[in-house]
């Protein structure tokens, strides 16, 4: 072989070994968000979530973002994404995220929630694509996770995801006694609220076959009931109560209330249903880790 034959073959072989380590680049796409179409070309590399929903959704698909905003309650990335998070820029919080730390962030894609104004989506959208999926906190999960797996890249990764789900909640509905009512309760430092069933966690419940309380089911317009008082406390009665607290101050509201007898004369309390489970995903998250952790906490609490 002569030198320069050897020469042609080793850089094509140094070439082809550069293509297949190189990320596979996303195709052109668009988008319907809730402020019209989006298109976006490629595979990000500097993304912003701002919210637990988006964070939960780009790393559940491997993606990991520069920057995120502190949960509802909180001062911290959610606990159950800490792992996964790892060491991230936190730009804010959900009731006031931060442009110029977003900014100083440089993204190439922001993903906000359902929930984010237009005045903010303006300001955003000129420092990158901003993905704002349609609907607010009663649309379907899957398809705000969709949404956020799409604007990633990542499209055929998030449905194999969601089928994952579905295939878990097929099985363990298969094996949950039917026809149980549930309640899930935030228990806050002003008194327990109960959460619509219409929320991300109702309906992981209902394709388990578990009936909602009628509060819950009666919340069709906000995310939750008024404040309850103690007096009131039998509105949150179900065959199972998950009760959720954000912090601190609402732990130690939950426990004095635990000494009350309008609270010892609950149903789920006289039969030990009574499941304490973190509030950051029961009552203010979606998505498909979230997802795991609620299908685990519920096959734990009815079937172990």
């Amino acid at each position: 072989m002569s030198i320069h034959s050897f020469l042609q073959r080793a850089t094509l072989a140094v070439a082809t070994t550069l293509l297949l380590n190189l990320p596979l680049q996303a195709s052109e796409r668009t988008l319907d968000s809730a402020y019209g179409p989006l298109k976006l070309d490629g595979t990000p590399q500097r993304v912003v979530a701002l919210g637990d929903s988006a964070l939960d959704a780009a790393l559940s698909l491997g993606v990991q973002p520069v920057g995120t905003l502190a949960s509802r309650g909180g001062d911290d990335v959610p606990d159950y994404l800490k792992a996964k998070a790892g060491k991230i820029a936190l730009v804010g919080s959900v009731r006031e995220p931060n442009l110029e730390a977003i900014l100083r962030l440089q993204p190439d894609l922001v993903l906000a929630s359902g929930e984010l104004s237009r005045d903010l989506y303006a300001k955003l959208s000129l420092m990158a694509p901003t993905v704002v999926p349609k609907g607010n906190s009663f649309q379907d999960w899957r398809e705000t996770y969709a949404t956020y797996a799409e604007a990633l890249g990542k499209a055929e990764e998030g449905r194999q995801r969601l089928a994952e789900i579905e295939t878990r909640s097929a099985e363990l509905r298969q094996r949950l006694p039917q026809g149980q009512q549930v309640s899930v309760v935030r228990w806050n430092p002003q008194g327990p609220v109960i959460m619509s069933s219409h929320l991300f966690v109702g309906q992981l419940l209902d394709d388990l076959g578990l009936r909602a309380n009628e509060l819950a089911a009666a919340q069709s317009q906000k995310p939750h009931s008024d404040v309850l008082s103690l007096e009131n406390l039998s509105r949150i009665n179900a065959d199972w109560i998950f009760l959720a607290t954000l912090n601190p101050d609402g732990r130690k509201a939950l426990e004095d209330a635990r000494k009350q007898p309008a609270f010892t004369r609950l149903k789920a309390v006289a039969n030990d249903h009574v499941v304490s489970v973190d509030g950051q995903i029961w009552s203010s998250s979606s998505g498909y880790l979230a997802a795991q952790q609620v299908l685990d906490d519920v096959e734990k609490a009815l079937l172990d």
